[in-house]
């Protein structure tokens, strides 16, 4: 059987990152859990690999209360603190702190906009950005939309969500695609596109 062309960057010798890979980077998320969701482990990769908070995503769903912004947006300092204490995520007080913080930020936009998604589907006017990946060479760390989005969050109160980051989340949650030009699920995302309304 002849094997799947995949993304450069990808450790295919990792079972659970080929699987992130295949059915989530990239996908286009219209969903505000889920977007809550990775723009939390985006924060939390922050200088780190994002391998290393994908192995503790399990974990980070079960202390986060499966990223239920009102609820993290409730947690006390007791809270906080305890979460210090667990080796399941990542123990940086910053970070964990900012988790909490952004919880409050995201539900003012959702109050403000009527949705994150909403909101946050404007730094591409609602349109994904469809890069031509031919090799490593060719993938950025930020752009134009993701300083814009970085820009706005800060001012907005959001913590850990520099360009970089932004644009990360970005790729992720499909406001670019990414994918290689011989990647397999380059075309396949597209080709969903039309069916959720984006372009």
């Amino acid at each position: 059987m002849t094997e799947l062309c995949r993304c450069p960057w990808l450790d295919t010798s990792k079972a659970d990152y080929v699987a992130y890979h295949d059915t989530e980077w990239g996908v286009p998320l219209l969903d505000d859990d889920k977007l809550f969701e990775f723009l939390t482990l985006e924060a939390a990769q922050a200088g780190l690999s994002w391998y290393t908070v994908l192995k503790k995503r399990p974990h980070y769903r079960t202390v986060l209360a499966n990223f239920d912004a009102q609820q993290v947006a409730r947690f006390s300092q007791h809270q906080i603190e305890r979460l210090l204490q667990d080796p399941g995520i990542i123990r940086n007080r910053l970070k964990v702190e900012a988790a909490v913080n952004n919880a409050r930020c995201f539900l003012a936009i959702q109050q403000e906009f009527g949705s994150f998604a909403a909101y946050q589907w404007r730094f591409v006017d609602g349109r994904p950005i469809v890069n031509a990946i031919r090799g490593p060479a060719d993938y950025r760390a930020t752009s134009k939309a993701s300083d814009a989005f970085s820009k706005d969050l800060k001012q907005r109160g959001f913590k850990f969500v520099g360009s970089t980051t932004i644009y990360a989340h970005m790729q992720a949650c499909g406001m670019v695609n990414d994918h290689s030009l011989d990647c397999f699920r380059r075309e396949q995302i597209i080709a969903t596109y039309r069916q959720l309304g984006l372009g």
